[in-house]
């Protein structure tokens, strides 16, 4: 396979184009030709290019409609394009230099001026190249770490009869620093998790799988007393990683048959309860200590609250209500327990895509900066709508 350089000559004059073929050749490149724009441009439809040498006027389609169309395609806008044209015209020069020309070749060729700005455009393509593969293979592994990450949340999530449990999490990026878990225990109870890594990107993701895979752990070691949990995963944490990163925590063990959920919140949103009926205010479980990752003799006092029949617990990372509309206006904490209370009564699955999409809408079209996770538990009543 020749792995000399390939240059299009796009020239309707013969002689500067077997000028160009013969510098060419002592350069050690490949060359095709093309006599105007149209040729040119079904040339690069079909071969690879590392160089075009782009004639400015040309009879049926000049120089410039033959960059026009070249920026404009996805598959052919990295090939860069050397305009030639008189050393007089600065005006077509500077003009195919706007649309996207790496540089310029003045007619009378210099020799010596064709071989440097040639190895300089053929240097950038090379870095440029090198460039594409390490960003398409850093994308193979993120994608990989996502399906390993992925493959760890519960999924099918547990079934508890007289609840209803959905959950969802929509990444960022490719890698998520959010998690959540339903960790089934001893006696029946269940494990309730969603955590937040205070950071992005891989290190976010790794610490993230530690997190889970620790709590989870301990969780079977200590069953429902969450502050035990929290501490023995912390001291882990701590001594087995160097880092700067933190992980904020909600952690619950619930009763199914009591309804009582014995909690731990280490600096995490605090997730709400929100009653059916007209049974009292919303309440916030709001947190019990620090976040895990930043001082080895931290405590979290053990808390419980009482989840009734038709109540709604609602747990969530702060990507969900810091998420922007156009004008940078928060989504808040006020506006998703709007969504909520309009919506009580239907179902859990109902509640967690209600607020997802409510969230998705409320950003007008604008990207998602942070990892979104929101996690819905209802105890039923016998009476929840779909």
């Amino acid at each position: 396979m020749d792995e000399r350089p390939k240059i299009l000559i796009v020239d309707d004059e013969a002689f500067n184009v077997d000028y160009l073929e013969q510098e060419l050749e002592d350069l050690d490149c490949v060359t095709a030709t093309a006599r105007n724009g149209r040729e040119a441009l079904a040339w690069v439809a079909t071969e690879k290019a590392d160089l075009i040498l782009l004639d400015i006027m040309m009879p049926e389609m000049d120089g410039f409609e033959v960059l026009s169309h070249l920026k404009a395609d996805e598959a052919l806008r990295d090939i860069p394009v050397v305009v030639i044209s008189a050393l007089d015209d600065v005006s077509h020069i500077a003009r195919g230099i706007q649309m996207g020309a790496e540089d310029y070749l003045p007619k009378p060729f210099d020799p010596v001026l064709l071989k440097a700005r040639i190895d300089a455009c053929l240097e950038k393509k090379r870095l440029r190249d090198r460039e594409v593969l390490y960003v398409r293979q850093l994308n193979r592994e993120l994608d990989l770490a996502w399906q390993v990450q992925s493959g760890l949340l519960p999924a099918p999530l547990p079934v508890v009869p007289g609840w209803q449990i959905a959950a969802s999490l929509k990444p960022s990026r490719q890698t998520s620093g959010d998690f959540y878990d339903l960790i089934p225990l001893s006696d029946g109870q269940l494990g309730v998790l969603i955590a937040d890594v205070a950071d992005k990107g891989m290190g976010a993701a790794l610490l993230m799988v530690l997190s889970r895979t620790l709590i989870r752990t301990f969780a079977g070691q200590y069953g429902a007393q969450p502050e035990l949990v929290l501490e023995a995963a912390n001291q882990r944490l701590l001594s087995d990683i160097d880092t700067d990163q933190f992980v904020t925590v909600f952690y619950g063990v619930l009763d199914p048959a009591s309804g009582v959920l014995a909690y731990c919140n280490a600096g995490h949103n605090p997730p709400y309860l929100l009653p059916g009926g007209d049974r009292g205010p919303v309440q916030a479980l709001r947190r019990t200590g620090m976040p895990l990752g930043l001082f080895e003799d931290a405590g979290w006092e053990r808390r419980s609250v009482e989840i009734g029949l038709g109540d709604t617990l609602l747990l969530y990372t702060d990507g969900l209500t810091d998420t922007q509309d156009e004008q940078g206006t928060f989504f808040g904490d006020e506006r998703l327990l709007e969504v909520v209370l309009a919506e009580l009564g239907h179902s859990a699955q109902h509640l967690c895509d209600t607020l997802m999409a409510q969230a998705y809408a409320y950003m007008g079209g604008g990207p998602q900066v942070d990892d979104m996770t929101l996690a819905v538990i209802v105890r039923e009543t016998g009476k929840v709508r779909a």
